[in-house]
């Protein structure tokens, strides 16, 4: 990834040095040629900077506000305003996600009351994509840990592994956050719990004698943590500012379903989408938690299985909405 952006960075010095030493005062058939960034309007060429952004003096994150005036919080703010900037592809593809994610995001921190905000906790920990798998063994979009995720209820087996399981983990991850806040009194600092653990924060918040995480001395992982968090939140309220420009139609709408309840133990999952009109893609992509090929059910248990309709397969550009209107450009 480093050599990569270093790669584009060069190109982009060189594209400026090789713009710069144009001859500007040639015409074509009497006047001047713009070389001007307006000149490309849609013409389907984007013009390239590379922009500083601006760092607020303070910002509200789960109603508390926090001073980003200390020589510190704002250069580590600020480090992670431009990563996010400038990791086009994975912040591009997860502000398109959020679209699809968000509201049932929302709806379950609503009703577990957690603060709207950690949403954004979801977008770093996994940039929205509910399919990863970090290479100590978190997934999905919260990034549960095996053992933490059996812990807050969550099924993990060769067959079902409700990590992946959107819905499930959401509520799970309200209930470790809540734990958190309960050991710690502060909700950036539950932040900072949920990367490190919250047994870890909870005590080096005792023996360093502080109130907040954001004033502790900790591993960088964490320490820019909290700061990534912040960013997400500016980032998803204003998008432009980052220099990301999309259109309501880009973005990656909400699939509806249709749910089965199963009660008794399906042997192929193939054969199953096949009698509910849909492939095995289908349904493995509509229930990832689904590990296996087959789903073992015992006695006293049921499982819900969706079944993604056919029309919401189906794009219609023209009709998707933007949860945010922040997000998009028209």
């Amino acid at each position: 990834m480093r050599l990569k952006t270093y790669f584009l960075f060069t190109f982009l010095i060189c594209a400026t040095l090789l713009s710069a030493c144009v001859d500007t005062d040639k015409s074509q058939g009497g006047e001047r040629v713009d070389y001007s960034a307006s000149s490309y309007s849609g013409s389907g060429i984007a013009a390239s900077a590379v922009i500083a952004p601006e760092i607020p003096t303070s910002m509200v994150f789960a109603n508390e506000t926090i001073d980003l005036t200390k020589y510190d919080r704002r250069e580590r703010l600020d480090r992670e305003f431009i990563s996010f900037s400038y990791a086009h592809t994975t912040t591009l593809l997860m502000l398109k996600r959020a679209n699809r994610y968000f509201p049932l995001i929302e709806k379950i921190l609503k009703e577990e009351g957690v603060p709207d905000d950690f949403k954004y906790l979801a977008a770093i920990e996994s940039f929205l994509d509910p399919t990863v798998r970090s290479p100590a063994g978190a997934a999905g979009l919260w990034q549960f840990m095996e053992a933490t995720g059996k812990e807050y209820g969550l099924e993990v087996n060769s067959n079902v592994d409700e990590r992946y399981h959107i819905e499930k983990a959401t509520r799970a991850a309200a209930k470790y956050l809540k734990d958190a806040y309960a050991k710690t009194g502060d909700w950036i600092s539950v932040a900072a719990a949920y990367n490190a653990g919250q047994n870890r924060i909870s005590g080096e918040l005792r023996r360093q004698g502080q109130d907040s995480a954001m004033d502790l001395w900790l591993v960088t992982e964490t320490s820019r943590y909290m700061f990534r968090l912040l960013t997400a939140k500016c980032f998803f309220e204003n998008p432009q500012q980052f220099g990301f420009i999309v259109k309501a139609s880009q973005l990656y709408p909400p699939i509806e379903y249709d749910y089965v309840t199963v009660t008794a133990p399906i042997d192929s999952l193939s054969a199953f989408a096949k009698e509910q009109g849909v492939s095995y893609f289908d349904i493995k992509q509509a229930n990832l938690w689904l590990r296996s090929r087959a789903l073992p059910v015992k006695s006293n248990q049921k499982y819900l299985i969706a079944i993604p309709t056919k029309k919401s397969q189906y794009y219609k550009p023209e009709k998707v909405k933007a949860h945010n209107a922040k997000w998009v450009v028209e």
